[in-house]
């Protein structure tokens, strides 16, 4: 047997590692599915965009993290990071006003980066729209190499703070020596890079901790017939959620006949030590009352 590849780690993969790592390490995760009918729904989005320029319409996912985002307000307890300790058997919740997505892209390169779409909560689809393509454009022009390792080095930074002197030193070892050095900007390139203006590339505060990551798997394969079964929630949230490819499915109506539907899947992980089962039905039926009377996305453009 001969290894026909062999491809080090760079920081992407490194970070990515570390927090799903952390996540099985730590979370006790409970995964549902929910699989709402949403013919009216993509029956509405379709005419809300009907005549109206490809860059002026809004997309199903921007449509979802609207509806999403509904959700979580009628449910704040997912919107929350958790903080426990279990040699002291203590913890707490922290429930957050404002709706905060991490919203994994991939861009032009082929390379996936976790956005922070902040203040979600007060937004219209249009706002939510103009935030997101102008989050892809910033990180399409950066460098992503220097935009991560400045997110990992603070991450580093306040673990030493916290007094993780050996995790902290294991990390810089890590990343900073033989194969698995992590490449950054260095002198006038980096002077330069950091010359521009932020609003031209992405910086720590556009990727940092959301208080809450949505997936949009369904977008990575459109044919897709299938859901998905387990997802990773990232500490300190306690809620993670995916959302599947739109299937067309059999549907029986309330007087008992079948007709063609489409339903999304989506999964909800949620961090059984924050949530029950219960605590996240008030999300669900929200999302059931949006899907039923769809015209209500018209009030969201």
């Amino acid at each position: 047997m001969s290894i026909i590849c062999q491809e080090h780690f760079g920081i992407a993969r490194k970070i990515v590692s570390n927090m799903t790592s952390e996540s099985w390490e730590t979370i006790p995760h409970v995964c549902v599915t929910y699989e709402p009918e949403v013919s009216g729904f993509l029956d509405m989005l379709h005419e809300i965009n009907e005549g109206k320029e490809k860059a002026e319409r809004i997309s199903v996912n921007t449509a979802l993290l609207k509806v999403i985002t509904e959700g979580l307000k009628e449910c704040p307890k997912m919107n929350s990071h958790i903080h426990f300790s279990r040699r002291l058997v203590r913890g707490r919740v922290d429930t957050f006003d404002h709706i905060d997505i991490s919203m994994p892209v991939i861009l032009k390169s082929g390379e996936m980066m976790t956005l922070n779409m902040h203040s979600f909560e007060s937004k219209s689809m249009t706002e939510m729209k103009d935030a997101i393509e102008e989050s892809i454009t910033r990180a399409n022009n950066s460098d992503m190499n220097q935009v991560m390792y400045e997110v990992s080095l603070d991450n580093t930074v306040h673990g030493l703070m916290k007094g993780r002197l050996l995790q902290t030193l294991m990390r810089l070892i890590g990343s900073k020596t033989g194969k698995h050095r992590v490449k950054t900007l260095h002198g006038a390139r980096k002077k330069e890079y950091y010359k521009r203006a932020p609003e031209t590339r992405l910086t720590k505060h556009d990727i940092e901790q959301g208080t809450i990551t949505v997936s949009n798997l369904g977008s990575i394969y459109r044919n897709w017939n299938g859901a998905c079964t387990i997802l990773e929630i990232i500490p300190p949230q306690v809620v993670a959620i995916g959302i599947g490819a739109s299937q067309k499915v059999p549907v029986c109506d309330q007087n008992g006949k079948i007709r063609t539907g489409e339903k999304i899947p989506f999964t909800i992980a949620f961090d059984h030590r924050a949530l029950d089962m219960g605590d996240i039905v008030p999300f669900m039926k929200k999302l059931d009352s949006i899907f039923a009377e769809p015209a209500v996305l018209k009030e969201w453009i």
